[in-house]
């Protein structure tokens, strides 16, 4: 079931890397300032990611998968500035995280981490040139966390997807946090997995980890 899941996942293409996706670090203090200055909306971060993200797309889409290596090089430079993984993995190993060690952790961030970047970033080469719009902006003054909405549009189908995003303390920032589209829900969906794993190993963290991938 969750692998079917999965598939209907990589048939909405740009949808979930879309929502993960961040500027490559520019070099020039005028290009982070504008960074900084994007991330402090959510709907404007997510508008200049997807346009980076469809940029990042065609610079290896002509030669892949000879590229491959590369292109997930990237994609993990941008997932990484842009999702809290730490709070991700942690929704995704629910009740289990308390009997977990921190190299533990650490060690299943990085498997989850990789799976996504790998299984995203082949589904994004499905990308062709569709409409890509987001569709409840709105006032985020007082907000800490909001839901942003965005559609995928083809000649004969609409891709409904959901991002939910957290105001980090820190810096005034928003980072992604959970993804939902047509419907499904991306941390329930891995935890159902990684529940499912746990049993199957008889609660070997270790061998979850080995297997993740």
């Amino acid at each position: 079931m969750v692998e079917e899941k999965i598939k209907n996942l990589l048939r909405a293409k740009v949808i979930f890397c879309c929502s993960l996706a961040f500027l490559i670090t520019p070099s020039l203090q005028g290009a982070e300032a504008e960074i900084e200055s994007f991330r402090q909306n959510p709907f404007e971060s997510v508008d200049k990611m997807t346009t980076q993200l469809l940029d990042i797309i065609e610079i290896y889409k002509s030669d892949y998968p000879d590229n491959e290596d590369a292109y997930f090089a990237s994609l993990n430079q941008l997932m990484g500035d842009f999702v809290d993984f730490n709070f991700v993995a942690r929704r995704v190993m629910g009740k289990y995280q308390s009997n977990i060690s921190t190299e533990q952790r650490a060690d299943f961030i990085d498997v989850f981490k990789k799976g996504l970047i790998e299984s995203y970033g082949r589904g994004l080469m499905a990308y062709s040139n569709e409409s890509i719009t987001i569709v409840n902006r709105q006032e985020v003054k007082s907000l800490k966390r909001i839901i942003v909405k965005q559609e995928i549009r083809d000649s004969v189908s609409t891709f409904p997807l959901q991002y939910l995003l957290f105001k980090k303390k820190t810096d005034q920032t928003w980072v992604i946090v959970n993804v939902s589209l047509n419907g499904i829900n991306l941390t329930k969906t891995f935890g159902s997995q990684f529940q499912n794993s746990m049993k199957r190993y008889s609660g070997d963290l270790n061998k979850v980890i080995q297997d993740w991938l």
